[in-house]
């Protein structure tokens, strides 16, 4: 029965290799499958729909506009507006001193643009306004009027007398780290009114917009949205990209009118990173755009547990120790109980080497023989991968927590762990890891069978590979619980070895 133990955490290790492969694929929400009519749809609407939608069939190459810029800083941004299209041209996040993010991705798709190939006017520029407006063929105007504070939300309004489509933006910029994954990871979302339904994930293709609160574009830390005053501001939303290796482009439409035929739209709109206790107080569902996937709440625990004891370390890594030493005091009744069974186990093993001798060429006899061994001397077999198991959904919740979490990105530990969110630069910690799991797996090894035993010290291997290119925070824990669990084994071992010489 020892193969049970061994095979829970073979299909621990799988389960946790599987995962990690397949987990950028898996950051957006899962959609669902698609019928032959849905597919052949999507299809259509991949080739209808071109980025050519955002600026109407621009007459004049975008290139030759005379564009004038206004650059705005605060203490949170720094942002360049352009009159082309009246749009921003650059919104740079000031994290700090070393590490700026700009959120505009492309200077051609430019954010908030409108009628990207009409020059606008300045009527009004002030610290906290800027009045953009511009006078169209056939008697037709329009005009823009931004309203800035030294927050991440900020409002538009526009006022005009024809259709018109806002881009929110061609994707969004962010580390140069997260580049390479940045296409994959960035959605097209919208939040429905009703608060019983779940924050979509919207393919390419129409939408009506009634029914939504807000539309949104984001990716792994931040967060592109606009949010009318009600679902009726807007028609249409229209989700199109320019290649299968560029991100999506979200835009927002109005093209219907109603008494005089003319329109005045106010919207507030969010450009800032997700962190998670800023969009919960905002009230209006933005924490759903932080993907914690499997285990998710979870993962919002370890978060928040993390955050109370980084207000007392003012430092994730040893916050991160912390939040190990407590899980380990909540699993400790457990974690006795394995090792009881661990060293009940390491006592039967001259017997169930017998049983394995007399009868190995019967192996239901066999079967019935050691089950009936486990059973006289009260030793449950699978005992011993309590803890194990039970690490699985902390282990996963803290993963996510780790990746996903605008709180932990760049978040420095000691030395050379300068970011807990990605792997070790040097890989010091996962093979510090992987020795003490060889330790660990010494003291406890209760295999009957040489191969199975050998097995077991492959898995200490087969770990440190495999967390080489887990975030640093995440080897961090599994090391502090592994030294923990060895300092707990060697006590209650010779606590027992104590009480059997007495």
């Amino acid at each position: 029965m020892e193969k049970n133990t061994f095979l829970a955490i073979v299909l621990s290790t799988l389960f946790l290799i599987l995962w990690w492969t397949f987990y950028p694929q898996q950051h957006a929400v899962a959609p669902q499958p698609l019928s032959k009519t849905e597919q052949a749809k999507e299809t259509q609407g991949q080739q209808n729909i071109k980025p050519e939608l955002l600026s109407q069939q621009p007459k004049t190459p975008v290139k030759e506009i005379a564009e004038k810029e206004i650059t705005i800083d605060t203490n949170k941004y720094h942002a360049v507006f352009t009159t082309r299209g009246a749009a921003i041209k650059h919104w740079v996040l000031k994290e700090n001193m070393s590490r700026r993010i700009d959120l505009s991705l492309s200077e051609d798709l430019l954010m908030f643009s409108t009628f990207n190939d009409i020059n606008f006017e300045i009527v009004e520029q002030t610290p906290k306004k800027i009045i953009f407006a511009a006078q169209l063929p056939q008697n037709k105007k329009i005009t823009k009027t931004y309203t800035l504070s030294d927050t991440y939300i900020q409002n538009l309004k526009i006022d005009t007398n024809t259709p018109f489509k806002i881009l929110i933006g061609q994707g969004l910029g962010t580390d140069e780290t997260d580049k390479d994954e940045n296409i994959k990871l960035t959605r097209a979302l919208a939040y429905p009114v009703d608060a019983l339904k779940k924050m979509e994930n919207l393919k390419i293709g129409e939408y009506d917009f009634p029914g939504y609160k807000w539309a949104a574009l984001d990716n792994r830390y931040f967060l592109s949205a606009i949010i009318p005053e009600n679902d009726k501001g807007f028609d249409k939303i229209i989700v199109s990209k320019s290649g299968k290796k560029e991100p999506p482009s979200l835009i927002l439409s109005k093209e219907k009118f109603s008494g005089d035929g003319t329109v005045s739209i106010s919207v507030d709109f969010y450009l800032g990173p997700k962190l998670l206790s800023s969009l919960k107080a905002l009230n209006i569902g933005f924490e759903n755009t932080i993907d914690f996937g499997m285990f998710g709440f979870l993962s919002k625990i370890a978060l928040e547990v993390l955050n109370f004891f980084y207000r007392l370390t003012v430092n994730f890594g040893w916050s991160i120790i912390l939040l190990t030493v407590v899980i380990q005091i909540i699993v400790f009744p457990l974690t006795i109980k394995s090792f009881k069974a661990q060293a009940a186990m390491k006592k039967l093993n001259p017997m169930i080497k017998e049983i394995q001798t007399k009868f190995k060429s019967d192996p239901k006899r066999l079967n019935i023989e050691m089950l009936n061994v486990y059973k006289t001397q009260k030793v449950n077999p699978l005992g011993g991968c309590l803890p194990m198991l039970l690490q699985i959904p902390i282990f996963w919740a803290l993963f996510n927590a780790l990746r996903t979490t605008y709180e932990l990105r760049g978040a420095p530990w000691i030395f050379w762990i300068k970011d807990l969110s990605v792997h070790d630069p040097y890989y010091i910690l996962p093979v510090v890891m992987g020795i003490g799991m060889l330790f660990q797996q010494k003291m406890v090894s209760v295999s009957a069978d040489p191969t199975q035993a050998k097995m077991m010290y492959l898995m200490p291997v087969v770990f440190t590979f495999m967390f080489l290119k887990f975030p640093s925070g995440l080897v961090l824990y599994w090391l502090t619980n592994s030294m923990i669990s060895m300092i707990e084994q060697y006590f209650i071992m010779l606590r027992q070895e104590e009480v059997g010489n007495v």
